[in-house]
């Protein structure tokens, strides 16, 4: 069979018989997927490979194997707010002026990856060992590695991307995954790495060989999810399900909606005990109207991504009785954190004008990644001494505003690991993007661990089909996370006024010196942070893997805790926000949760020294 990547291009048009239409009988598969995004499809595909097993993927959206808004490596929020596009909107934001923010999230096979920057950048790897003490045995750096590179096709850097200052390291990236990464055909000019590295540089942060590696400290000209030869973007969907699409076990029901589980109230267990009754499959709605029962005769995996997946729990039963109670929902199984631990981060973006073009047509990859005591220097003592002294007050706000799911003992205990990762073992906590366009130059940054937590619910007028459910990310509700992005801000600006940057005349034209002065206070910078920030679209944490008495939603296997054959493989269930970006570590996880349902021998960890 050609492998996913020689498909990346070109595929014959019988492929697209592979997407079902919802028909009046009720089909059965072995197992039922709802989401046909980045770890839906990885799913599909790894089930799919034993020929006596029927997979089914239910994907709200349709196929965009064409469309150039997608296709397009230059093409970067040209599908925002399109019909591929679910464009959720936060709630009123009270600590932040009461302003609503965006997430762009994907509808369409592939799911986010179609819509996303395509950034291939790994977590940290001391984030991922992190898992393992809420009650995760197991996932460890060294397990997900394999993972990693299971998932991944790496295109080395040409002799002109080199001769440009793109290194990579080979040892640390995979070579025979269905999922291409690599540079783009389209260099920025040649000095373009050399204005920018040599900046960050002067500044104190190192030029690395490779970014993948588990160590982000430093500046890099980060790799991207796309086929160089081809010159397109490598979606989930490009690299997952097109290369597969004939499988005869394996169909796709596209512009169908998942309603609800179904359950099979032939073997029922007493609610709030050990197990429920096991689900029988996922009620859906066509686009035309029809609902039908997809039945699955093994399990549910739910795959709908963060702001998803745990309203579909919450609409079949699963969740905080409180809520289904509110609703009118027979709860099912009682479980208060689904929709609880939401995280995402906040986005800003200096702008400036500079005097030399330094832009390719791409969206330029210039990626530097800070620790607490690149952002703070000799007053990082007295910051994480504060951090800590906060914790009780912190936790206690999280706890009040979470539906009595979690207690302030429970915040106390994850915020304090949390914050050793931050100043112990000094993960690197903010990101900071200088993207170069023609004339104009960028600073897009973002604190990388916030300690807000908020939530995504049902409502009244997301059950009948009217609304989004309430999603509510609470930012800048704790005040580290304003004392951190205020910091990142000063070095971002910093950076423009550093040489080599600084000698091409950058004109800072937003927030600019007026509005936030040169020497502005910590309340002049937040004022202007809080009145401009976007979503990241990065929220996860909302079905988390973590211990059930933590709060947690799915255990180390992924399995709904007190269900029988329900789990989620999504951002959802990453428990901490992460630093690199989500897409590398989903397609990791699905991989290795392909493995785990299948019940074939996880792949052999490997220990990374570089």
């Amino acid at each position: 069979m050609p492998s996913a990547f020689s498909l990346l291009v070109a595929l014959p048009l019988s492929a697209s018989l592979a997407l079902a239409s919802v028909e009046p009988e009720n089909p059965q598969y072995d197992y039922v997927i709802v989401g046909g995004g980045t770890c839906g499809l990885v799913l599909a595909n790894r089930l799919s490979e034993d020929s006596n097993v029927t997979v089914a993927v239910i994907e709200a959206g349709g196929s965009v194997f064409n469309n150039p808004a997608v296709t397009s490596t230059s093409a970067f929020g040209e599908a925002f707010f399109t019909d591929i596009d679910y464009a959720y909107n936060s709630t009123p934001q009270v600590y932040s002026d009461n302003r609503t923010a965006t997430w762009h999230s994907g509808k369409a096979l592939g799911g986010t990856s179609t819509v996303n920057g395509a950034t291939y950048i790994r977590a940290e790897a001391a984030q991922i060992d992190a898992w393992e003490g809420i009650g995760n045995a197991g996932w460890n750096w060294s397990s997900l590695w394999p993972y990693y590179k299971k998932s991944e096709h790496i295109q080395p850097p040409t002799p002109s991307q080199a001769a440009h200052g793109i290194t990579y390291e080979p040892s640390v990236h995979g070579v025979d995954g269905p999922l291409a990464v690599g540079w783009s055909i389209h260099d920025a000019p040649a000095n373009t790495t050399a204005i920018i590295g040599q900046t960050w540089n002067k500044l104190g942060y190192p030029t690395l060989q490779d970014d993948n590696t588990g160590n982000l400290r430093g500046f890099y000209v980060w790799p991207r999810t796309l086929n160089r030869t081809a010159d397109i973007r490598a979606d989930a969907a490009r690299a997952y399900y097109w290369p597969v699409s004939d499988r005869e076990n394996l169909h796709a029901y596209t512009f169908t909606t998942a309603d609800q589980l179904v359950w099979d109230e032939a073997k029922p267990q007493p609610y709030g005990y050990g197990s429920s009754s096991p689900a029988s499959g996922v009620r859906v709605t066509a686009s035309d109207g029809t609902k039908q029962t997809i039945r699955a005769s093994r399990e549910v995996i739910l795959s709908a991504g963060s702001l998803r997946s745990p309203v579909i729990l919450e609409q079949s039963g699963v969740g905080n009785p409180q809520i289904l109670n509110r609703h009118g929902i027979q709860p099912k199984v009682a479980l208060p954190g689904v929709g609880e631990n939401l995280q995402d981060q906040a986005n800003q973006v200096l702008a400036y004008t500079i005097s030399l073009n330094l832009s390719s047509t791409e969206w330029p990859p210039f990626g530097t990644f800070a620790t607490a005591n690149d952002l703070f220097g000799s007053n990082t003592s007295a910051v994480e001494s504060y951090v800590r002294s906060q914790i009780p007050t912190y936790a206690s706000r999280i706890a009040a505003q979470a539906n009595n799911s979690t207690t302030q003992a429970i915040q106390e205990k994850l915020l304090t690991l949390q914050t050793d990762l931050i100043f112990t073992q000094h993960v690197p906590v903010a990101e900071i993007l200088t993207a170069p366009f023609p004339s104009a130059l960028s600073i897009a940054f973002w604190d990388l661990l916030p300690f807000s937590r908020g939530s995504v619910h049902i409502t009244p007028q997301f059950i009948n089909g009217s609304a989004q459910p309430a999603i509510n990310p609470n930012y800048f509700m704790i005040d580290k996370d304003a004392i951190f992005q205020t910091a990142i801000a000063r070095q971002s600006r910093q950076a423009a006024r550093t040489s080599p940057l600084a000698d091409i005349a950058p004109r800072e034209t937003a927030p600019n010196t007026t509005t936030v002065p040169i020497d502005a206070s910590d309340a002049q910078w937040l004022a202007w942070l809080k009145a401009t920030y976007g979503t990241n679209s990065h929220p996860l944490g909302t079905c988390a893997m973590m211990a059930r008495e933590l709060g947690g939603v799915v255990d180390p296997e992924l399995m709904v805790y007190g269900t029988r054959n329900v789990r989620v493989v999504d951002a959802s269930v990453l428990p901490y926000q992460i630093d690199g970006h989500l897409t590398s570590t989903l397609y990791a996880v699905a991989e290795r949760a392909c493995d785990i349902i299948r019940g074939r021998p996880l792949l052999a960890p490997e220990s990374v020294q570089l």
